[in-house]
């Protein structure tokens, strides 16, 4: 399989749009360069939730990873998710992206499987099927346990025995059955990386003994991030505890009190075009975009939090 590190902070991208929401291929390009080069940087994944995949179609999912990995190329590698309902629709996708540069590839479960749930044969089928196919190290995208696409730790651990299972993404999001899940794969499968993808609770998710983070909140502050992950490994409690209090204001601004949603990454965005990040926040329809109450809580968050940077610097 191709090597590739999933040992720190992986950032699941958003994407800058125009004015008529096509992909902004230029901003796109422009942001993957400089969150490629942010401390602890050691991949990026394109065509997550954070990406907005869902408003995209399988064809820019291939454009949004071939600017990505362009842009990146000597900096570090790209991860692309495949967000398809059947095997032959996946194993075209991944194909597309793996030409278009994704060095692995993320794996969300059919969203079928949400309305209908799934037999434990099906998923062990569908990655089968996907890493024979293209030869990529998967990531194993696990969804919510309170949704019917949960997959339980048991299969968990067998997907851990696929030879081209490389890594997890756990957003669990119950924290009992986290620590099961965090228990069942180490117990076969020691050497797979294991990430949170809890990006409204950072602190309490890494330090179950993760190996990295691949977290949409990285596209807005991948330096705090990295950092709050270094100091869980290094075991200083004290600082991971001062950083995330430094995060906090800024997930509250993005998040509130709940998981991450379609309106959850508009207001990121829009924290990404305060800080600079990007050039516009926009988002495609039918996601909407903050309010004005919201806009504004959110700007006031980005100037506490000292993030902003210079468009040159971005």
């Amino acid at each position: 399989m191709t090597a590739i590190d999933f040992h720190g902070l992986i950032p699941a991208i958003a994407v800058p749009f125009r004015p008529d929401h096509s992909v902004d291929a230029a901003d796109l390009a422009r942001f993957a360069a400089w969150l490629g080069r942010q401390k602890g940087v050691v991949a990026m994944m394109t065509n997550g939730h954070t990406g907005e995949v869902f408003s995209l179609t399988p064809r820019e999912r291939a454009e949004v990873t071939r600017i990505t990995a362009a842009a990146t190329r000597g900096i570090c590698p790209v991860i692309s998710s495949v967000v398809c309902e059947g095997i032959g629709d996946a194993v075209e996708q991944a194909g597309w992206a793996k030409a278009a540069g994704a060095a692995a590839l993320d794996v969300m479960p059919p969203h079928h499987w949400l309305r209908f749930g799934f037999r434990r044969r099906h998923v062990i089928a569908y990655f089968t099927a996907i890493g024979e196919a293209t030869g990529l190290p998967l990531v194993v995208h696990v969804y919510p346990a309170w949704t019917k696409a949960s997959f339980p730790s048991e299969l968990l651990a067998e997907l851990a025995q696929l030879p081209f299972v490389a890594a997890f993404k756990i957003g669990t999001r119950e924290m009992n059955k986290y620590a099961r899940d965090l228990a069942a794969i180490r117990a076969v499968a020691p050497h797979k990386a294991l990430l949170t993808c809890h990006d409204e609770y950072l602190l309490a998710s890494m330090v179950q003994g993760v190996d990295g983070a691949l977290v949409g909140f990285a596209s807005l502050v991948p330096g705090l991030i990295a950092d709050l992950l270094a100091a869980v490994k290094a075991g200083d409690l004290a600082r991971a505890q001062a950083i995330q209090a430094r995060i906090d204001p800024l997930k509250e601004a993005v998040y509130g009190a709940g998981e991450p949603t379609g309106e959850a990454h508009a207001c990121m965005k829009a924290a990404m075009e305060a800080a600079g990040i990007l050039a516009s926040g926009r988002v495609r329809p039918p996601t909407e975009a903050p309010s004005a109450a919201e806009l504004a809580r959110i700007r006031a968050a980005v100037a506490a939090a000292g993030i902003a940077v210079t468009r040159e610097a971005a």
